[in-house]
This record gives C-alpha cells, sequence and structure tokens, in this order.
C-alpha cells in the first residue's frame, strides 16, 4: 500500500509521465529521452540480460535434487578372442540405463535453491537501481544541454553587443571623443568574448554527445522539463524513505541473506547422503556365442537399491567451505552497511545541492535583474560623461556572469532534484506511468525458467537489442532552429 501511495504522488504531481508506448521520431522533451533511453540504451539492456542469468541459478539450483537418467550402449567385436577364441564370443551389443533418486543431501540443495531466490529478488532490485542510475545519467545530459545552449545564445549575444560597441567606440573615436585605449578596451573584450563563445559552442557539442550517449539520438529542440513533485521536505525525511525504498540498499540487504544460505550449504557436505537407484542392462552376442558354453543368444537384468554416503574424514574440506562461506556472508553484512553509508550520504548532499541551487536561483535572478539596471544606468551616465567605455564593458560582463549563474543554477537544481527521486527509490521506471506494456518487468522471465527440468529447453542465441550511434552525425555548437 505504501509503494501504491508513492506511485499515486508521482503521477499526480504532474512529473515525468511516460504517456506513450512507443517511442518518438524526435526526443525533444525529458519525457521522450528517457522513453528512448529505456528502449535502447545497452547498459540497461546487459544489466536485464545480466538478470535473466542469475534467474537460471534457481533451475541449476534445484537439479541437483531432480532424479537423474542416463543411458549407455556399446558393440565390441573381438578380433583375436587367444586361447578362448573357439568358445568365446565375437560380437557383443550391450545397452544399459540407469537412474538416481536423490533422497537426503544434507540440506545443500534446499539452501542452494533458496539462496538463489534470494539472489533474483537482489537482482531484481540491482536492476530497478541500473533504470534508476540511467535516468540520472539522461536527465543530467538533458539538461546539460539545455545549460549549453542557453550559454551558447547569452556569449553570441554578447559579442554581437560588444561589436556594436567597438563600432561606436571606433567611431567616437574617429571624430575625437574617445581615446585610442578605449578602442583597445573595446577589441580586448570582443576577442576574450569570441574565444568564450568557441569555448561554449565547444561545451554544447560534447553536452550533445553525451546526450547521443546515453538516449541514442542527437537532441532536437529540447523543451523545459515538467517541474519535479513529491521531493522531501527535509533531508531526515528523504533519509528515511531511502533507506526503506533504495535499490542499492534492498539488493545489499538480499545479498547478506542469500550469503547466510550459503553457510548451511556449504556446511552440508558433513553430512550424510541417500539416495535410490535402478538400472537396467540388455547383452547381445549377435550369434556369435555357442549356446552349448553361454547357454543364451541374449540376456537383460534390473537392479535397484538405496545408498547411504557417511562422510567420514575429507581433508578439512568441508570445514574450510564453511568457514569460507561464514567470512563471505560477513563481507555482504560490512557491504550493506557501507551500502547504506553510501546511500545517506548521497541523499544528503543531493538534498543540500538541491537547496543551495534553488536558493542560488533567487539570488542569481536578483543580480540577473541588478545587473540590467546598471548596465542600463551606466550606459545613460557615459552618454553624459560620466561613466567610461571600461564601465560599460564591465557592466555587460557582470549581466553576462549573472545570467550563466543563473542557468547553471536552474539545471543544478533540477538535476539534484531529481538525483534526490532516484536515490530515495522514487524515480525508478516503475514509478511512472508507462501505457501500453512497455515497462520490463524481469519476474516475467523468472516465471517463465524456474520450472524448467528439459535439458534441451534453449532459448534462441543472443542478438543485441539496443541501437548504435555510430550514424549520428557529429555534434556542433550552433542552436537548434536559429
Amino acid at each position: 500500500m505504501a509503494r501504491f501511495a508513492l506511485r499515486a504522488g508521482l503521477l499526480t504531481g504532474g512529473c515525468l509521465i511516460f504517456a506513450t508506448a512507443s517511442a518518438p521520431a524526435l526526443a525533444d522533451t525529458l519525457r521522450d529521452a528517457l522513453v528512448l533511453a529505456y528502449q535502447t540504451n545497452p547498459t540497461l539492456e546487459a544489466a536485464r540480460a545480466q538478470q535473466r542469468a542469475t534467474d537460471e541459478g534457481v533451475p541449476i539450483a534445484r537439479s541437483s535434487g531432480l532424479p537423474n537418467l542416463a543411458a549407455s550402449s556399446s558393440i565390441t567385436k573381438y578380433v583375436d578372442a587367444g586361447v578362448n577364441r573357439d568358445v568365446q564370443p565375437t560380437k557383443i551389443l550391450s545397452a544399459g540405463v540407469d537412474l538416481g533418486v536423490p533422497i537426503y543431501s544434507g540440506g545443500a540443495v534446499r539452501n542452494s535453491v533458496a539462496a538463489a531466490k534470494i539472489r533474483v529478488e537482489a537482482g531484481q532490485a540491482s536492476l530497478r537501481g541500473s533504470e534508476s542510475s540511467l535516468f540520472s545519467q539522461v536527465v543530467g545530459a538533458y539538461m546539460d544541454v539545455i545549460r549549453a545552449e542557453a550559454i551558447v545564445g547569452l556569449n553570441r549575444k554578447n559579442v554581437d553587443v560588444l561589436k556594436v560597441n567597438l563600432q561606436a567606440t571606433s567611431d567616437r573615436f574617429q571624430i575625437g571623443e574617445l581615446t585610442r585605449t578605449d578602442v583597445a578596451q573595446s577589441q580586448s573584450r570582443l576577442a576574450v568574448a569570441t574565444g568564450d563563445l568557441r569555448s561554449a559552442e565547444a561545451n554544447l557539442a560534447a553536452a550533445r554527445e553525451t546526450y547521443i550517449r546515453f538516449v541514442g539520438k542527437a537532441p532536437e529542440s529540447l523543451e523545459t522539463p515538467p517541474p519535479l513533485p513529491n521531493l522531501p521536505a527535509n533531508p531526515e525525511e528523504a533519509t528515511t524513505v531511502a533507506l526503506d525504498a533504495n535499490p542499492d540498499v534492498l539488493a545489499a540487504r538480499q545479498r547478506s541473506k542469500a550469503s547466510e544460505k550459503d553457510i548451511d550449504v556449504a556446511g552440508a557436505g558433513r553430512l550424510p547422503r541417500v539416495s535410490l537407484f535402478s538400472n537396467g542392462g540388455y547383452t547381445d552376442y549377435l550369434g556369435s556365442a555357442d549356446r552349448q558354453i553361454t547357454g543364451y543368444e541374449h540376456n537383460h537384468t534390473v537392479t535397484a537399491g538405496a545408498s547411504i554416503s557417511i562422510p567420514l574424514f575429507q581433508g578439512g574440506l568441508p570445514a574450510a567451505q564453511r568457514r569460507q562461506a561464514q567470512a563471505t556472508a560477513s563481507a555482504t553484512l560490512e557491504q550493506e552497511i557501507a551500502t547504506e553509508r553510501s546511500v545517506i550520504a548521497q541523499v544528503r548532499s543531493a538534498y543540500t545541492a538541491w537547496v543551495a541551487s534553488n536558493d542560488l536561483i533567487v539570488s542569481s535572478k536578483t543580480a540577473v535583474d541588478a545587473a540590467s539596471l546598471s548596465l542600463e544606468g551606466v550606459r545613460a551616465e557615459n552618454s553624459v560623461g560620466n561613466r567610461t567605455i571600461l564601465d560599460i564593458l564591465n557592466a555587460e560582463q557582470e549581466l553576462l556572469n549573472a545570467q550563466v549563474d543563473l542557468v547553471t543554477a536552474q539545471r543544478n537544481a533540477y538535476v539534484a532534484g531529481f538525483t534526490l527521486l532516484a536515490a530515495m527509490g522514487r524515480a525508478e521506471a516503475r514509478d511512472l506511468n508507462l501505457d501500453g506494456g512497455v515497462l520490463y518487468d524481469p519476474q516475467v522471465n523468472y516465471d517463465r525458467v524456474k520450472g524448467k527440468i528439459f535439458d534441451w529447453d534453449s532459448d534462441p542465441d543472443p542478438v543485441a537489442k539496443s541501437t548504435r550511434t555510430v550514424d549520428t552525425p557529429v555534434q556542433d555548437g550552433e542552436i537548434r532552429g536559429e
């Protein structure tokens, strides 16, 4: 019920709602980018395949407790029977069937199956973590492109303004109102601004390439993402939710439980083993035997019985295996605590970064407004001779810096907010509304394979499902739609 409440909160909050089943031709919105990455990202596809491999641990463990049946056959021809060549059959056909049924194995099979099931649950939690991690990377790449485009636009506008300033300064120098120093200052600022523009364009190209890496397609006119809902009121609330829902924490806890079962599996090597057996055999001399001597041309036998094996001394092997399993279990317990520590630190850091970025947005907006008014005032005062050209250039630079700080703070706030939701276990695929059966459910494959016992029941040969990006064009620093 708690999980349902969390999902409902996400959906009613107007967050990143995946409303379509198929990927669009162009990933223009954050929703589209997340859907496309969810369907075609190779890292996520590899994690799903790895989980399918983990699923097979259950039937593999169970197979040790199931009956085994084997058949054998041979045909022999004596080339030289020696002194018995007159009475020895020269051709022999033999066939046999052996059946073994394990009855008791010291609990090894039972505990192995239990451990395998727990590891399936741990793997499913890890897969959730892979989805959440990918979504965080996509959001970061998406916002990086938006920020880079905004910075390119601001720098391009600044270059245009400085070009006008330089022309105006040169004209006023020609009529004697300004000095050569004023012209040199304008030229210097324009050159610096042009270099900053080139750097910003390179950063934009790099951001787009990173976007392609995660999403699989080049970004096209990215829209501003919707606001993030269900963000916690304080870091304590965020930490409490994360310790209950973070997939990495849940996976670590399950791995600790599985390791405890491994101890019992290792200890079973010291206990007796009981099994039933039966075998049947058939022998045919293929007409080469003398019935007066052998009494028959062919015969068959059937035997059945029970066996018990009681280990008495194995050179300390089972004890060493159990101690090894205990040490491994101890390591997983420590790793569980380490994972909890990491998640706690991640949640608190993300919350602090989110709050700080939101505060910086407020102060940056104030700085932009103030810098805009300051620039207007400096220009007005310059027109009456109370301000120099350098004052104008400085005011323009201050405005540019404030605008860049604002778009950077907006990017950081959104990424930190999404990272916080992801750390809390609230930004996974199952928390978003994917209609039409897009959502990948690892339980489907587990239910498919957990009861399989046929030796020849194989899956199709593996084929890559993710998309390649080798054919995508090299990205540049131009702003789309200009």
